[in-house]
């Protein structure tokens, strides 16, 4: 009866998040595995985007509300930029040193600099090479 129905076949990753797509791309080969640092690191970013949700808050709305440059909270959520930090920290009434920990010391100073870690696909250290080629 349903052997002449075709499912048609599942691609690699459908059904995931579009920033973790994004990341899947960026890999050398499909079977790296994600770091500790790196699951971390998106596990934060996880986090704070369940807590925006849940706040019904969007983060182009905290760049109109903080006045900030267009995407500048988008882009604090992945790397680190202080004023973007701080906004998404007020609009959900908490401090950045308990949204960002991997940018932040216990004690509520900020890292700096900031490890390579905290940027999207190692940008800093790209730039480093080719400022020393």
């Amino acid at each position: 009866m349903f052997a002449d129905f075709n499912f048609p076949k599942k691609e690699a990753g459908q059904g995931l998040p579009i920033w973790i797509k994004d990341l899947l791309m960026h890999l050398d080969t499909p079977t790296d595995k994600i770091g500790r640092a790196e699951r971390r690191r998106l596990e934060e970013v996880a986090r704070i985007k369940g807590r925006l949700i849940v706040a019904k808050i969007t983060l182009a709305q905290i760049d109109k509300d903080y006045s900030l440059p267009a995407g500048t909270a988008g882009n604090a959520v992945h790397e680190p930029h202080l004023a973007g930090e701080r906004a998404i920290a007020a609009a959900l009434k908490t401090r950045p040193h308990l949204l960002w920990r991997t940018r932040y010391h216990a004690d509520g100073q900020r890292i700096t600099p900031q490890p390579d870690g905290n940027y999207r696909w190692q940008r800093r250290n790209t730039a480093d090479a080719q400022a020393a080629a």
